[in-house]
């Protein structure tokens, strides 16, 4: 339930927020609940993969993009996620969730996601999305550009180690 009461307030947060471009970095704040926690008091590791699609969502509404892939009939999907932890997140402690894209393939869109305390990052996550037709099919990244509200920035390049972390993530159609 706390999910829902979180999605809700993400909506009416984003109404208030400042637009946003789709390549620019949001910071989306969030508590740890009661409800966030495991057996060792402190936020349990699925819940940051859940905060993560707010974070994401947060920027697709303030971009304006969310509205575009909805229009075109589309929808994105998370194909893989690598998620590193530093330190805990503990009862009624408030944090930040940034996000930003790092860039685009033939394939999928990738995005860095960061829960800071402070000035102290307490865990990364980079995540690979694809978007998808509601009608079935999958969307090409070239696709996914030609609609972007603005065109990416010439200077953003997809690190290497996200290129080949990708390559070496990916089920191949043929695994059973």
């Amino acid at each position: 339930m706390n999910l829902l009461f979180r999605l809700l307030l993400l909506r009416l947060r984003v109404r208030k927020a400042p637009a946003v471009s789709l390549w620019d970095q949001t910071e989306t704040p969030f508590r740890v609940l009661p409800t966030d926690l495991d057996v060792l008091r402190h936020m349990n590791n699925g819940r940051y993969l859940t905060l993560l699609d707010l974070g994401r969502l947060d920027l697709m509404m303030r971009s304006g993009f969310g509205r575009i892939v909805s229009d075109h009939g589309w929808y994105s999907v998370v194909s893989a996620q690598t998620i590193s932890y530093k330190r805990s997140l503990t009862l009624w402690q408030r944090f930040v969730v940034r996000t930003r894209v790092l860039g685009v393939d033939e394939r999928s869109t990738y995005m860095e996601q960061e829960f800071v305390r402070g000035d102290t990052v307490v865990a990364r996550a980079v995540i690979q999305a694809r978007f998808l037709r509601k009608t079935g099919g999958t969307i090409s990244g070239a696709e996914v550009l030609a609609v972007c509200p603005e065109p990416m920035p010439e200077d953003m390049v997809l690190p290497e180690w996200v290129t080949t972390w990708a390559d070496e993530v990916r089920i191949s159609s043929s695994a059973s």
